[in-house]
């Protein structure tokens, strides 16, 4: 069975589906390894490497798309635009493996199905122990997070850390984490390592541990938050009357704040506002926000999506691929996730796809020329898709 791994056409994507350093392991399953020449160039991993672990490299895309499997970091949805382009290349019988944005663009995975192709979407990985090894979500904000505390910290005009020199102290930043998930945490960390006073905010208070055990504080607001979680832990989305009423009490915590970074956002819907103008407005001259967000709208009413926009000496970024600015480690965590799911589908060198299997039954979306995924069937049939868990923990891709 011949697996291919794409360059990425995406705008801007330097990462890779597959490292050589993965491939001895699928090797070793009976895969044959195709990757198209320069796949892996942007992330620091040259055609050579691939060889000389044992793939073969393709000279152009419509060979390496002749491959019986294809994994990608962006397919289908997670590459509306020029990811059209490959839709001819796309054939019946052929397995399609990535982040595929199926609740946000729930069109493009049907047009999959109709080329006969069976299309898989990491996103939709459940959150279950079995599957942590193949969380792409969880990889990606790991990187995320820690790169938006570093974007805060240069667009920052002080520095994070209290120092005490012969020219005076400096107070250290205060930052704001709003939502406690796995890009939350990470960037709780890497505040804390670079010296600045931490604070959190999230809707679940299960995850007050977890911020406290950081060394930051919990910002508790009392507020009847009702069913804030789901049975697995993670926020689900709330409606607007509570994000009303969160917004008015997070605006004294925010006002203290030197930099923000909000991580609420919701498969397939727009993030909520979680920070208005008028809390901006009220934050120091010189004051950073870092949405994470921004690629579904943003938590800030102000952000512009891929931009920095300025607003009453408050600066605010809205991010869209932060994963793919450190696309080499971003790589290497993508490829171990994509190859260990892959080898979940794999038995004697061929795809057995037993839907039985919470990890494959939840992930498949289209095979047999129709879209099987019931949440997305729900969004083309024109109506909402059952209740899915937020990922205020800032796990977007």
């Amino acid at each position: 069975m011949i697996v291919g791994v794409a360059r990425e056409s995406f705008p801007g994507e330097s990462r890779v589906a597959l490292v050589p350093a993965l491939l001895s392991g699928l090797i070793q399953a009976g895969l044959d390894i195709l990757v198209e020449t320069g796949a892996g160039e942007s992330a620091g991993f040259l055609d050579a490497e691939y060889l000389q672990k044992g793939a073969r490299i393709a000279s152009s895309r419509d060979e390496v798309f002749g491959a019986d499997v294809m994994l990608q970091v962006r397919a289908a949805g997670g590459n509306p635009q020029a990811g059209r382009d490959d839709l001819e290349r796309i054939r019946a019988g052929q397995v399609l493996i990535g982040m595929c944005d199926p609740l946000g663009e729930p069109g493009l995975a049907q047009e999959v199905a109709r080329r006969g192709a069976t299309l898989f979407s990491l996103e939709l990985l459940p959150r279950i122990t079995r599957a942590q090894s193949m969380d792409v979500l969880s990889s990606m904000a790991t990187v995320a997070g820690y790169r938006a505390v570093l974007l805060a910290a240069t667009a920052l005009p002080k520095v994070f850390p209290m120092l005490m020199t012969a020219a005076g102290t400096l107070t250290p930043a205060r930052v704001l984490i709003v939502g406690a998930g796995v890009a939350g945490l990470q960037a709780i960390a890497t505040a804390r390592r670079l010296g600045a006073v931490v604070s959190a905010y999230d809707v679940r208070p299960a995850v007050k541990e977890q911020v406290e055990s950081l060394g930051a504080k919990f910002v508790e607001i009392e507020l009847h938050s009702g069913e804030a979680e789901d049975t697995g832990g993670y926020a689900r989305e709330m409606d607007d009357e509570f994000y009303r009423r969160q917004r008015e009490m997070m605006a004294r915590v925010v006002a203290e704040s030197d930099v923000v970074i909000t991580t609420a956002a919701v498969p397939g819907k727009k993030a909520p506002v979680l920070i208005t103008a008028e809390m901006v407005a009220g934050m120091r001259p010189g004051a950073v926000i870092v949405d994470l967000a921004a690629e579904r709208g943003g938590n800030c009413e102000l952000t512009q999506p891929g931009s920095t926009v300025g607003h009453q000496g408050v600066r605010i970024l809205g991010p869209l691929n932060l994963p793919g600015e450190v696309p080499q480690h971003a790589s290497q965590m993508y490829a171990k996730n994509i190859s260990t799911f892959l080898l979940h589908l794999v038995k004697e060198g061929q795809l057995k796809l037993d839907l039985d299997d919470e990890i494959i039954r939840e992930t498949l979306v289209a095979r047999d020329g129709k879209v099987v995924h019931p949440r997305v069937g729900e969004l083309l049939a024109g109506g909402d898709p059952p209740a899915t868990p937020s990922t205020a923990e800032g796990d977007e891709k």
